[in-house]
């Protein structure tokens, strides 16, 4: 029995994918969660083979996050991420973050509950041509922020100041100064919009 649990901000979402799931007697849901944040708690609390999680989750953890903080779990369970999105830089980061798999919700259902069956047999699950644009994006070297800097980035993102940041961080204006000049040469940026878009389209936050 393969026990998988659902990870979508939409409950409608997590309803129709648990009736798929339904039609298969090796495969249960044996949780579901609207955050990525409740997903890793559910994680810990109970075994999970196969994780089925969306992309974007809303506020709180995004699914790559949400990848990350699952297999860093003493008794990770292979994630697979279910999105509408299908840019390079996400399919990349979802991959480095530990993801078995990364399907588009056009897919048929067929290809879903393969797909996890796949997954939780350990084996990667990207179409063809997506293995192939991950490939590339893996010989393209990527800007390597550093802890902080993804700290800044973050609180950037939703619209701090300065002043802001320095006190969410316990640091100085000066030092978020610093940080931000080192940023926005990682990322070829001018200001601070163009730094935020960058390190989303890179899958950097």
């Amino acid at each position: 029995m393969i026990r998988i649990m659902l990870v979508d901000d939409h409950p409608i979402v997590r309803t129709g994918l648990k009736a798929v799931f339904d039609n298969y007697p090796d495969i249960t849901v044996a949780c579901q969660a609207g955050s990525g944040e409740q997903a890793v708690e559910l994680a810990r609390q109970c075994p999970i083979d196969v994780v089925l999680c969306d992309l974007r989750l809303g506020e709180g953890m995004n699914g790559v996050q949400t990848t990350a903080a699952l297999r860093a779990l003493p008794d990770p369970p292979q994630v697979l991420i279910l999105t509408t999105f299908d840019k390079d830089a996400e399919i990349l980061a979802c991959v480095e973050a530990g993801a078995a798999g990364y399907l588009l919700k056009d897919v048929t259902s067929d290809t879903i509950v393969d797909s996890v069956r796949q997954a939780a047999a350990g084996r990667m699950v990207l179409a063809p041509e997506m293995a192939q644009r991950v490939l590339a994006g893996l010989r393209t070297a990527r800007p390597v922020l550093t802890a902080r800097e993804r700290e800044v980035l973050q609180l950037l993102a939703t619209g701090a100041s300065n002043r802001q940041i320095a006190g969410s961080l316990f640091v100085t204006e000066a030092t978020v100064k610093t940080h931000l000049v080192h940023i926005f040469d990682k990322l070829q940026a001018t200001s601070r919009t163009q730094a935020v878009a960058a390190a989303r389209e890179q899958g950097l936050i």
